[in-house]
């Protein structure tokens, strides 16, 4: 209850009722009285419809949603924290030596501790157990806005050189920082206000390095189980031995070469990884033309599945293989049949979507070399249409098809495991923001989308964003849980492409009104492609993957 003539905040709980609560506090304080609506840890909160931290004081009248663990941003805030807590702990246990933040792993966050002797399993429980007695001891992270003269400072002192170079090139004149003990950092977002609120992690030892675990919005309760991945720690790998070979990592650097006119160098190096990879993978086809009949490339949204197909199908016919390529899409059930989701709409991401059955039929047929006649899906009239065409394999001869049911047994069971060669594609970031801040996969294929969508389908950022978090639904439930039953995995992401696409997204996402949902996810991409230094598309090439996003591809990939 609040006095009579008191000035209040309203409060939206997940119920859609409406409370008042007292002004003039910080949302941290104010949701310690709301906490108990709410079925995990608030992170955040939506203030007159714009993020702000719980150090955020709302102004009396204000409409305030709490945003929780099972929230994106939410989670993404969690993550954040327990990374810095974990630099906070490395710091503590091991004084000279550098932590770095790699990439995703198994539902959790792989790093690397640089120190003198090799991370051993006890270094990994030693730092679990600093980490819990912070959060025990509940500690405050302030957050403070200093001159950006003095915060360079402070990353120059504490040997932070990656973040040194990126802020050098920063326009503005003051920055955000985090501070937990004689820690001050910054990790490009917002974190939770005290130590004790991190009540959920545990570390996994990984050699060379760790793995963060937490919860995720999917599961906000709990941590997920750990799910061993190596052909993806592999992949990975072999994305830090081409940053090896660039001889860079992080953002700064790559904006130190832009400058130092490396740019047309880095593009050409990148493609060319890119092309020996290809053809590495129309090599081992080759080497198993005797048995291999389908080719199978699957993969999340915007990972360049189509310029791949095309490029790959080149390095076969360099091989003396021809492929022949087959449209899922012509194969959908009539529409009244298709799977509804959630939100009881068509589904055509569900694998019912597809006549599994009728598709089937007609594989086994056609890696037999018999003649098929292919049905074509009229997206008009939402049913299949028989003109006719027929088609036949030739002697050694392959079929190639992609995807997101590539991986998925299901979709072609009628096809001898032996006979099929998997290949699973991704943009897994090559890049990361500074060794404390890695580069969101996802972030990167949202930016592909926005641009691609923009360039030939006429959406707004608005669009596509609003549409991305039903995407992401069904990649989780299609794709990514069958990663590892690729023979295979491409990684499709360049080191500079972030770089070019800042171009083409920043105008888009500076289009979205501040009074939209989607400005969140805008503002905050905006936010991360300010720290990249442009480049141009001049010596970009016509087959480049980043072709099928921007425009310009020598293949039809619209």
């Amino acid at each position: 209850m609040t006095e009579k003539g008191q000035q209040t905040v309203d409060i939206i709980l997940p119920d859609q009722t409406v409370v008042k609560k007292k002004a003039g506090r910080s949302l941290w304080e104010i949701s310690r009285e709301v906490a108990d609506h709410y079925p995990t840890a608030i992170m955040a909160a939506i203030v007159d419809k714009r993020l702000k931290d719980l150090s955020h004081i709302p102004p009396a009248s204000a409409v305030i949603e709490f945003l929780d663990l099972g929230t994106t941003e939410g989670a993404r805030i969690y993550q954040r924290s327990l990374t810095f807590l974990l630099i906070y702990a490395t710091m503590q246990l091991f004084p000279t030596a550098r932590i770095e933040v790699e990439h995703s792993l198994g539902k959790g966050l792989y790093c690397e501790i640089k120190k003198e002797t090799p991370l051993t399993a006890e270094d990994v429980a030693a730092l679990e157990e600093k980490m819990r007695q912070v959060v025990e001891a509940d500690l405050p992270i302030e957050k403070k806005k200093i001159p950006l003269s003095q915060a360079i400072e402070i990353f120059e002192k504490e040997g932070f050189e990656d973040k040194v170079r990126l802020y050098k090139h920063c326009s503005s004149e003051e920055i955000t920082v985090y501070s937990l003990g004689n820690l001050t950092d910054s990790l490009h977002g917002y974190m939770v206000p005290r130590t004790g609120v991190l009540q959920r992690f545990a570390l996994r030892f990984w050699a060379p390095g760790l793995v963060l675990r937490f919860p995720t919005v999917e599961e906000p309760s709990t941590i997920p189980p750990f799910v061993e991945q190596n052909k993806l720690f592999e992949i990975f790998r072999e994305t830090e031995e081409w940053s090896e070979i660039l001889g860079f990592h992080t953002v700064g650097i790559l904006n130190d070469r832009i400058l130092d006119n490396q740019g047309p160098e880095i593009i050409q190096i990148a493609e060319a990884l890119h092309e020996k990879k290809i053809a590495q993978i129309a090599d081992l086809i080759a080497a198993r033309r005797d048995e291999l009949r389908v080719i199978l490339i699957a993969g999340p949204s915007s990972s360049g599945k189509t310029t791949f197909a095309q490029r790959l199908r080149i390095q076969l016919l360099v091989n003396g293989i021809r492929t022949f390529p087959i449209s899922l899409d012509d194969y959908f059930v009539d529409r009244d049949k298709t799977p509804l989701d959630e939100n009881n709409q068509p589904d055509f991401e569900h694998i019912e979507a597809i006549d599994l059955e009728l598709f089937n039929d007609h594989l086994a047929r056609l890696i037999n070399c018999e003649e098929v006649k292919i049905p074509k899906y009229n997206f008009h009239t939402g049913k299949r249409e028989y003109t006719g065409h027929a088609i036949k394999l030739e002697e050694g001869q392959m079929l190639i098809l992609e995807g997101i049911h590539g991986l998925n047994e299901r979709l072609t069971a009628s096809v001898p495991r032996q006979n099929k060669f998997k290949i699973y594609i991704s943009a897994l970031t090559a890049l990361n923001v500074d060794c404390h801040t890695r580069i969101h996969t996802t972030d990167t294929r949202l930016l592909r989308r926005i641009i691609r969508d923009h360039q030939f389908r006429n959406y707004s950022a608005k669009d596509t964003i609003r549409r991305w978090p039903s995407v992401r639904r069904g990649e989780e439930r299609n794709i990514f849980h069958l990663q590892e039953e690729a023979d295979i995995m491409f990684n499709s992401s360049l080191v500079y492409e972030l770089a070019v696409l800042k171009q083409f997204a920043e105008p888009l996402l500076k289009e979205i009104p501040e009074t939209e949902p989607e400005y969140i996810d805008a503002k905050r991409l905006l936010l991360f492609l300010s720290s990249f230094i442009p480049l141009g598309t001049e010596q970009i090439p016509l087959n480049s993957i980043l072709r099928e996003f921007i425009g310009g591809s020598c293949f039809h990939t619209s």
